[in-house]
């Protein structure tokens, strides 16, 4: 079942490569066939925000409830977040450099998106401080909490209170309905894919929890046992004193 729902998103994704690049040229930007990286752009960036709102709220079901599992779905979330945040960057850095002469131009939109992927880096730094588990669940349960906010207002809101070079396609009509279907498409094809790769994490995160717990376990038996008796031979320490 699992290689069949793998072959079918491998399936997903190609056909829509092929028709990302059997899509009309784009009006409204400079080199036209540019734009057909908004294919991959736009869902990455909409796929790490869905994830980065999804995992505070599995965070503070981990805080309610102290269960390992959602501390387990919460680090899977902003994990998948992360990635799609550093393609994001990516794909957009290079559409700067083609259509606005330069990989980096402190554009709101691109400032803004980098701020928050180094808010989610952070995350992971704050993970790795604690080797306690129980800290570690709840410390970083409490960052993914406290840094909604400013996620969500350096994403919707601070790029749109300065001038941004990034074009309003909707308003401006820059894409036709061949670029939104593709565009939808995409966006389904890569939310399946990265809600199958969560699955994966949240499985291997689990698998990790029940080795732990086994081997704790067994030191905890050995702990127990009794200790040996009989006759135990006399072993002659050399003096180092000679």
């Amino acid at each position: 079942m699992r290689k069949a729902a793998l072959i079918f998103l491998l399936l997903l994704m190609g056909y829509g490569i092929d028709l990302a690049f059997r899509a009309p040229n784009a009006a409204i930007f400079e080199n036209g066939e540019l734009a057909r990286i908004i294919f991959f752009h736009l869902p990455c960036a909409w796929g790490s925000t869905l994830f980065l709102i999804i995992a505070p709220i599995f965070a503070g079901m981990y805080l309610k409830t102290k269960r390992k599992i959602w501390d387990i779905r919460a680090a899977a979330a902003v994990e998948q977040g992360l990635l799609l945040g550093i393609l994001t960057l990516a794909t957009g850095m290079i559409f700067s450099d083609v259509e606005w002469g330069a990989p980096w131009n402190w554009d709101p939109r691109q400032t803004s998106f980098l701020l928050v992927t180094l808010i989610v880096a952070a995350y992971f730094a704050l993970r790795a401080a604690f080797a306690d588990p129980e800290k570690q669940a709840s410390h970083s349960a409490a960052y993914l909490l406290a840094a909604i906010l400013p996620e969500l207002f350096l994403i919707a809101i601070f790029p749109r209170m300065l001038m941004s070079l990034h074009p309003d396609v909707v308003r401006q009509g820059g894409f036709d309905g061949t670029y939104w279907r593709v565009i939808g498409f995409t966006s389904v094809s890569l939310l399946l894919t990265c809600l199958w790769l969560f699955g994966m994490r949240v499985r291997a995160g689990l698998l990790e929890e029940a080795l732990e717990n086994s081997n704790a376990n067994v030191q905890l038996d050995h702990r127990d046992d009794s200790t040996p008796t009989g006759v135990v031979r006399p072993v002659s320490v050399p003096d180092d004193r000679r």
